[in-house]
């Protein structure tokens, strides 16, 4: 079956289509499920991040135009899985004592939410500019492969030289994201 354009799957979730829903239930919903589930999370869990994402999805599509440069569905999973990690985080700050409860707005964590999604996307874009080295350079050092290893995947000449890469790697992405001009709002 060929989806429709990302764009027309935004406007038709904002108008609250049936099929557009059902299509995120059955193929999304249980991807987030099974990782909700692989991290710590629960069935509920899985329920509350996706509803979640879905509202912070119309929210920001409403306010502005949303670029989805990915399948619309995996936007929609990849906005559920910052959700997550962003709630597990939060969790783990959280002082419960039985006799005092905080209990965050909602519309706070919403707002917190959406601005970490426009902070991944920005990331996300100006990474896809790096150079496939860099990106596969830094992609290595995000899953704490250690500089030994590095010298030994990309062939350097010393853990120096790696270290120096990386430097100018991350340099670079750096002052992509800083030239853009979305980064002066979401500081």
């Amino acid at each position: 079956m060929k989806r429709p354009p990302n764009d027309s799957q935004i406007e038709n979730l904002i108008n609250g289509n049936e099929e557009v829903l059902k299509t995120l239930y059955s193929i999304v919903f249980p991807k987030v499920l099974t990782y909700i589930k692989r991290n710590s999370g629960s069935y509920t869990d899985a329920e509350d991040i996706f509803q979640s994402a879905l509202f912070q999805l119309i929210t920001r599509a409403k306010v502005k135009r949303i670029q989805i440069k990915s399948s619309f569905e995996a936007y929609v999973f990849i906005t559920c899985k910052n959700l997550w990690l962003k709630e597990v985080n939060d969790r783990k700050k959280e002082v419960r004592k039985n006799w005092v409860l905080e209990l965050k707005e909602k519309e706070e964590k919403t707002i917190a939410s959406i601005l970490d999604q426009e902070r991944w996307d920005l990331f996300d874009d100006k990474f896809k500019v790096l150079t496939d080295n860099c990106r596969a350079l830094l992609e290595a050092l995000f899953r704490g492969v250690s500089y030994s290893d590095i010298v030994k995947k990309f062939k350097y000449s010393s853990e120096n030289v790696a270290f120096q890469r990386v430097f100018k790697c991350k340099k670079k992405l750096i002052n992509l994201i800083k030239s853009d001009s979305r980064y002066q709002k979401l500081i």
